[in-house]
């Protein structure tokens, strides 16, 4: 455990290094010290964040991009930060696309399954009936068999015929 800290520790005292070695000469004053005063940068506005910019409700930037000959870097940042807003809305917008397109996908889907479910829903069910009637079927001849075995008549023909053996009354 001890070496892997150690190992971290090197590892980030490095890293510090060849970042100190990059900054330091942008820090000392040296002749070949750059100014960033923005006089020899030309800066372009797209239209369509021109639009934007203008359309908008709040008031975004503050001013225009050159001011005299020189860059207004507040400016800059507020348009490269409304810029980066709509870039952030345009991928949100092509993500939520993507999704929206895989949940119609997996809508379909469940549709289709959901009509092969009622297809062989409907489709057990019929058989289910055909097998029930033919068993009442089968059951009811064998119920009027036993019947006719016991008196000698089906009961449905009892009930139809006024049989003398219904109208005895008892004592």
């Amino acid at each position: 455990k001890l070496r892997n800290i150690w190992t971290l520790i090197m590892e980030a005292l490095t890293s510090l290094k060849n970042v100190k070695e990059f900054v330091d000469p942008l820090l000392e004053d040296s002749i070949g010290q750059c100014i960033l005063d923005g006089t020899e940068v030309v800066f372009r506005v797209p239209r369509s964040l021109a639009c934007r910019v203008e359309e908008s409700e709040h008031e975004i930037c503050n001013g225009n991009v050159y001011e005299g000959e020189k860059l207004n870097f507040l400016v800059v940042i507020q348009l490269l930060n409304e810029t980066l807003k709509t870039l952030r809305d345009e991928h949100c917008q092509r993500e939520l696309n993507k999704r929206l397109q895989g949940i119609e996908n997996w809508l379909m889907c469940q549709k289709r399954i959901l009509q092969d479910f009622k297809a062989n829903s409907l489709k057990t069910e019929q058989e289910h009936l055909l097998s029930l009637s033919g068993s009442v079927s089968r059951n009811q001849n064998d119920w009027e068999e036993k019947w006719k075995n016991f008196l000698d008549l089906c009961p449905f023909k009892l009930m139809l015929h006024q049989d003398p053996v219904s109208s005895v009354q008892f004592i």
